[in-house]
């Protein structure tokens, strides 16, 4: 891109102004699924015996009889086509981070030289996508193409445009999962039946436990046109090199300020058709840093709620550009600002067959304080046997969440550290000292919310929660939940979802099985519940941590305590494959060695090819932009200094131009090690290349490979001040930050 195109494209950015948005004449309870399949359309299109066993499915986790199938189809077809569908496509989650769907017509010959619209049972349970090209660790052979998606009956059929859209599970022909939905549905089905039982501690009542999960999206928007004029930008989604604005972040100016115009009508845009889809939107503002903003929903059932991440992600890609904006769903897009996560916020509750629901809608949370001792017991159980599941699997949890995208964010600004462990507040770790240190085995109560006297006559007194927050802590409990704000913003939640919830119920069976002992061996209940958490209180001790996670002290504390400290990508991974991870994964049902060992693999390779494109961009930038601007700009300099000798005598002419002589020089030594840099980093690539394992080549890649590409962007990013503006041609920070 020219100088010129350059300032052409920034003027055209601040002149845009905001989309004008067509706002539906309901109100967002009356248009709220309106492109679903959901129950009400169910009861509609379905006859009544139809529907009480897909409800029995959905609500019971009863087995689908395919009997029904054809009529489910039928009534699916019938409400579609009435809303101009042509098409349906079997959308699954394959472990590239994003969806995949084959759309198929509504088609089929009449035999009678016309067609007619079709669309069977057989159509809606199963079909046979294409299984070569997808990532599998080996699992298949190119050459072996078949696998199977199925449908996934508890996540609601849906409409994008003309295609109906079916949530299903993807896996091989030999019966593994190639995809994050069928472990996910493993690992929710292994921790409700867990949960459950240990419930029936406490509430002889309870009908099954189902787990919540509340997302919250962060992201960043750049204008179309600044975005296409970053070719890094285009093909790794984040700026390689930029050197950083003088002003970015530090006044924190940006933070829950006043929504742009134009980013107002893009969130409204998404909003609308969002919850015309059935995601519940609730919250939106400024994030931390220039052009990040967030979007969260009211919290649903874990399965559905990633399903809507998902879909959330794919929709914000084309809203955006419907209003002149790239998102960016990259966790580290520009250098020193923010980075963007996925706050997963973590629940369990119960349900009850009495009318007692007293802690919110979904019944019981279990994660939540209740009102007798008995409840509070309930409570204390939960907490603890998380903090075992976490401290158990801390590695594991961390390599849940790591990718060679992610591996930017970490540690940094707002971004939890790359050490895994949990914030509680004040009060429930003194309760926790409290039990652990107490010789009696008798029941407890707990402090409500405090009220807190403002010394202003006209505002009312504040009602303050038990825990504070703590910005630094990657898993933090909030009140009624955990909070694990490790995930990064373009992954899908179900990798994290996955080993929490496996690492849970493997975490609340060991603990059920103890207190078991413990009763048939002629304890009462209570007693054996406390001595069991008393044990694990102490086991789980080292991952509670309140204090500030980014402190080089908090490095050498956590490696002490025997947490996993390790900052590798690649080592990371490893922790998958450690025979407590294969253990849990297999005693759970969620995954089996083979499954574990597979996507392992998948994530050796994705990070390499993550790194090698982002090297092959750096190259080419730093060749074929970099360089050639910067010796142009030095062939100025040099004729103005040869100009000045031709008009000044020469002392004054050396004085003169000795500054301009000194960039001169130092462009020179500059263009001159990139030039040998680049020549390095190719190097570096082919030598990694060569290695046979992708384990190895991983790691090969992140101990020098990566190394190098930091040193060339130091280096880009001098340049960047010291050439001329106007000669300049990729889009600098400043502009491509404060596009209002």
């Amino acid at each position: 891109m020219s100088n010129i195109l350059r300032f052409q494209v920034v003027e055209e950015a601040f002149k845009k102004r905001a989309v004008e948005v067509k706002v539906p004449e309901e109100r967002p309870s009356e248009f709220f699924g309106k492109y679903v399949f959901d129950r009400k359309k169910m009861y509609k299109y379905l006859t009544k015996d139809v529907y009480e066993k897909m409800i029995d499915v959905m609500d019971n986790g009863a087995r689908l009889d395919r009997s029904i199938a054809d009529a489910v189809a039928s009534g699916m077809k019938k409400w579609a086509l009435e809303m101009g569908v042509t098409h349906y496509t079997h959308w699954f989650q394959p472990l590239t981070e994003g969806t995949a769907e084959k759309h198929d017509a509504f088609v089929e010959h009449d035999g009678k030289g016309g067609m007619l619209e079709n669309f069977s049972g057989k159509l809606l349970v199963q079909q046979e996508p294409d299984a070569s090209s997808f990532p599998n660790g080996g699992i298949r052979n190119t050459f072996e193409a078949r696998g199977y998606s199925a449908w996934d009956p508890t996540s609601p059929v849906f409409i994008i445009d003309d295609t109906l859209c079916i949530p299903t599970i993807f896996i091989a022909y030999t019966g593994e999962a190639l995809d994050y939905k069928a472990p996910l549905l493993r690992a929710l089905h292994a921790v409700g039946k867990a949960a459950k039982d240990v419930c029936q501690y406490f509430y002889d009542d309870v009908t099954k436990v189902q787990v919540n999960l509340g997302w919250e999206q962060e992201y960043f928007l750049v204008d179309e046109g600044l975005y296409s004029a970053r070719p890094d930008l285009l093909m790794t989604g984040r700026t390689l090199m930029g050197h950083e604005s003088a002003k970015n972040q530090q006044m924190d100016d940006h933070y829950f300020g006043t929504i742009p115009d134009r980013v107002q009508a893009f969130m409204k845009d998404l909003e609308i058709q969002a919850l015309e889809l059935a995601i519940p939107c609730k919250t939106r503002h400024n994030e931390v840093a220039p052009n990040q903003f967030e979007l969260a929903p009211i919290f649903e059932e874990c399965n559905l709620a990633v399903d809507h991440n998902m879909l959330l992600m794919s929709l914000m890609k084309k809203v955006a550009r419907n209003h002149g904006f790239r998102v960016l769903l990259h966790e580290k897009p520009f250098n020193g600002i923010n980075g963007s996560g996925k706050h997963n916020n973590w629940s369990l509750s119960a349900d009850r067959s009495t009318s007692g629901r007293s802690q919110g809608e979904n019944g019981v949370l279990l994660h939540a304080p209740g009102k007798t001792p008995e409840e509070n017991l309930r409570f204390v159980t939960f907490i603890v046997e998380t903090l075992m599941a976490v401290y158990r699997h801390n590695g594991l949890l961390k390599a849940s969440i790591m990718s060679a995208t992610n591996a930017h964010r970490l540690g940094g600004n707002e971004a939890p550290p790359a050490i895994i462990s949990s914030f509680l507040g004040t009060q429930l770790t003194d309760l926790l000292d409290h039990i652990e240190q107490s010789d009696k085995n008798e029941l407890f109560t707990l402090k409500g919310k405090q009220g807190m006297e403002i010394d202003i006559p006209q505002i009312p007194d504040l009602i303050i929660d038990n825990t504070d927050r703590n910005r630094t802590s990657p898993f933090a409990f909030t009140g009624n939940r955990f909070e694990f704000r490790a995930p990064g913003s373009s992954v899908n939640c179900a990798s994290a979802m996955i080993a929490l919830n496996a690492a849970m119920a493997e975490a609340l069976t060991s603990f059920k099985e103890r207190v078991d002992a413990k009763i048939q061996a002629g304890e009462n209940k209570i007693s054996a519940i406390l001595e069991v958490l008393k044990d694990d209180i102490k086991t789980c001790k080292p991952i509670r941590f309140d204090g500030n996670g980014y402190s080089d002290e908090w490095v050498k504390e956590a490696e002490r305590r025997g947490l996993d400290v390790e900052k590798s990508c690649p080592v990371i991974f490893e922790r998958y494959l450690d025979e407590s991870s294969v253990q849990m994964f297999e005693s759970t049902k969620v995954m089996n060695r083979k499954e574990l060992e597979a996507r392992n693999e998948v994530k050796w390779e994705m990070y390499v090819k993550t790194v090698q494109i982002e090297a092959r961009v750096l190259g080419d930038l730093s060749m074929n932009h970099i360089i050639p601007v910067s010796t142009h700009y030095q062939s100025q300099l040099i004729k103005n200094v040869q100009g000045m000798k031709d008009v000044f005598p020469a002392e004054r002419a050396e004085r003169l131009s000795a500054r301009n002589m000194k960039l001169i020089e130092e462009i020179a030594e500059r263009t001159e090690k990139i030039e040998r840099l680049v020549e390095e980093l190719t190097d570096a690539r082919r030598v990694a290349n060569r290695i046979e394992s992708i384990h190895e080549r991983a790691i090969q890649y992140h101990d020098t490979v990566c190394p190098k590409m930091e040193v060339i962007r130091r280096e880009i990013d001098k340049l960047e001040l010291i050439v001329e503006d106007g000669l300049w041609t990729l889009p600098k920070y400043r502009e491509l930050l404060f596009i209002r």
